[in-house]
């Protein structure tokens, strides 16, 4: 393994952990959702694989990405949607009469 790939995964590592670290909380979820939908273009890749060869291993190994992509996809926009549940107000409950059944004090 060349050296050099070796220092720019480890800079590009340090890089990107500040970089997340430093975003505010308010953006992590417009952020992920970005970032799955951007995860998308493996779905494409993987159903290029699949369908533009014919040695059986390099479909299997297609195959593979397709469902992982799919998986990563999906799961990915589910988080983003309980996430964005956590910014709709709650209803608050029915305010509950102690007076009696017709609303009138007794």
């Amino acid at each position: 393994m060349d050296l050099s790939l070796l220092v720019v995964f480890v800079l590009a590592s340090f890089l990107g952990f500040e970089l997340i670290s430093k975003v505010p909380a308010t953006l992590h979820t417009p952020l992920m959702s970005g970032s799955n939908a951007i995860s998308g273009i493996t779905l494409v890749g993987a159903i290029l694989v699949v369908g533009g060869t014919d040695a059986p291993w390099a479909k299997w190994v297609g195959f593979a990405a397709l469902v992982l992509a799919t998986v990563n996809v999906v799961g990915g926009f589910l988080v983003t949607d309980r996430m964005l549940e956590m910014f709709k107000p709650r209803e608050s409950p029915p305010a509950s009469s102690a007076s009696g059944s017709n609303g009138t004090a007794r």
